[in-house]
């Protein structure tokens, strides 16, 4: 019997493999798993971004809720204050009608 040679390890696809192997490795670990937590720190920068934002939107809408508020209440005053000074303009017509008027004094000629 002739002794048949074993085929040889082809080594190509064996060094092709390990590069195969490195290459995900490098990707897993390198490049995935660090951008993975970076997203997730994003994510969460993000969501307390948002949390403000909301925080802000409602102390906006408190504000604006007083200023028309003050503003009702600015212009409740104004026509009570006009109110008044009609009421007063009124009263003080009143008051002149009601009194008597003194008969007019002869101017008096200029002393010597």
């Amino acid at each position: 019997m002739t002794a048949r040679a074993r085929p040889g390890v082809p080594w190509l696809l064996v060094a092709g493999s390990v590069l195969l192997v490195l290459l995900f490795l490098y990707l897993m670990f390198g490049a995935y798993l660090p951008a993975k937590r970076r997203v997730a720190g994003l994510e969460s920068e993000l969501k307390s971004l948002y949390a403000r934002e909301a925080a802000l939107q409602t102390r906006v809408a408190q504000q604006e809720g007083r200023e028309k508020l003050r503003d009702q209440q600015m212009l409740a005053l104004t026509a009570e204050r006009d109110a008044l000074a009609q009421r007063l303009q009124d009263l003080e017509r009143e008051l002149a009608a009601a009194r008597p008027r003194k008969p007019a004094t002869p101017a008096r000629p200029p002393a010597r």
